[in-house]
């Protein structure tokens, strides 16, 4: 399974919508303090990019000895429809400043330096070591896993939904007493090197973990281990 620290520095690095809690900003529009692009540093420190003239840029060109603390909350949202949508949420604590010479034109680069980290997702909730987050590298399929749970979704339902052949007892148990005999349906929600993860819906809703028979590092690798789940559940 990933670790803690690698999915926490997926979310962080990904697509993932994210706001920037500032001391004392309390009162200010979420939006204005989404950044518009952010990235990982070398050090594990995260850099935010922010237009000049946002609420955020303000406070910490005035900050004093580099004391503004701030949090950047990352969401996570299961690009499919599912019940329960929201996947997880990423906090990164520390303190902010502006990255000297780091500007583009109407544009300022903040740098986040790490104290804390937690992550609440679908694994569980933990406490993140900020140099195991700075050493941790994302998920090599992060960046195409919204493109390919939307493909197994609308291209290959009737394959995910022949997943619930591997889930025995499972499968009757979603369906609960007085049910209509139906498999659950299942809805693919979350894909990492390590596995496909789906989400069951029928009298009661649960998630299913298919682990590959190793870990993938790309989208061949990818392909091959899903042609032998879905063999699996076909046989």
């Amino acid at each position: 399974m990933p670790s803690a620290a690698e999915r926490t520095r997926t979310l962080v690095q990904g697509t993932c919508s994210a706001v920037l809690l500032v001391t004392g900003m309390e009162t200010t529009r979420p939006e204005q303090l989404m950044p518009t692009a952010r990235v990982v540093g070398a050090d594990g420190e995260v850099f935010l990019l922010f237009p000049a003239d946002s609420p955020a840029v303000r406070a910490a060109t005035h900050a004093q000895d580099d004391e503004l603390a701030a949090v950047l909350e990352v969401t996570d949202v299961a690009p499919v429809a599912v019940p329960q949508r929201v996947r997880g949420r990423a906090w990164v604590s520390g303190w902010l400043t502006c990255a000297p010479g780091v500007a583009a034109a109407g544009s300022m680069m903040l740098r986040l330096e790490v104290g804390e980290v937690r992550v609440d997702d679908l694994w569980g909730t933990a406490a993140v070591d900020p140099d195991d987050f700075a050493r941790a590298c994302p998920d090599p399929l992060a960046a195409h896993e919204a493109e390919l749970l939307q493909h197994l979704h609308s291209a290959h339902t009737e394959q995910v939904q022949e997943l619930c052949a591997l889930l025995g007892d499972r499968a009757a148990a979603a369906a609960g007493p007085g049910g209509d005999g139906r498999a659950p349906r299942a809805v693919p929600l979350a894909l990492d090197r390590f596995g496909l993860r789906v989400r069951f819906t029928g009298n009661r809703c649960f998630d299913a973990r298919f682990d590959f028979p190793r870990p993938v590092r790309d989208i061949t690798g990818l392909r091959r281990a899903m042609h032998t789940l879905f063999e699996a559940a076909a046989h």
